[in-house]
């Protein structure tokens, strides 16, 4: 197992892999993004490739295209156009994103980068409720660095803390960046249940 991780650290794909799983996850959250930021950035640490800083940058760049993406979606389409848009959850969530983005649109747009379901509401809602471009994509980059910093020190952190070669670090990261996004949405469930239900 340890020698297919480093084949994997070392292959020429290993940074396409990771875009397409980043931009992948800003419009399917079953996608792992997050998870591959913190699985390489703990195989950076523990066999040298890919670089940390290429992980950070490739990431970063992968996670402002998708959610420029999803505010295009929102900006040219709207939010009523598909069916899995009107469904009872989706419509509280777009919602939610629709009266938060009125009041703080900075704060709302970077807190989501960090919660997946959240993250595709906000950013579809941003768009179809006409937030300056110029402001969404500043706001956007910013809070992808910042996302992409954060997965990537779990997984740098773990990888360096922890003995065992890449597999420990692989799958501790992995874990831990689970069990945290886990924990954040638990708790902002509980924190806007009321409010979503409504």
């Amino acid at each position: 197992m340890e020698e297919l991780l480093s084949q994997v650290a070392q292959s020429p794909w290993a940074l396409s892999v990771l875009f397409a799983l980043v931009l992948g996850d800003a419009f399917l959250v079953v996608v792992p993004g997050e998870a591959a930021v913190t699985a390489f950035a703990a195989l950076s640490v523990s066999t040298g490739e890919p670089g940390l800083g290429a992980v950070i940058v490739v990431a970063t760049v992968a996670a402002v295209l998708g959610d420029a993406a999803c505010y295009l979606v929102g900006r040219t389409i709207g939010l009523e156009r598909w069916r899995w848009m009107r469904t009872r959850r989706v419509r509280a969530a777009l919602a939610w994103a629709r009266a938060r983005l009125e009041q703080r649109a900075a704060l709302v747009l970077f807190t989501a980068r960090f919660v997946p379901f959240a993250r595709l509401a906000v950013n579809l809602t941003a768009g179809a409720t006409k937030v300056g471009a110029p402001r969404y994509l500043a706001i956007a980059t910013a809070a992808a660095l910042a996302w992409a910093l954060y997965q990537a020190l779990i997984g740098a952190a773990v990888a360096a803390l922890l003995p065992g070669g890449p597999v420990v670090a692989v799958v501790v990261s992995v874990v831990l960046a689970v069990g945290i996004g886990l924990g954040i949405d638990a708790v902002l469930a509980r924190r806007f249940g009321g409010t979503r239900a409504e």
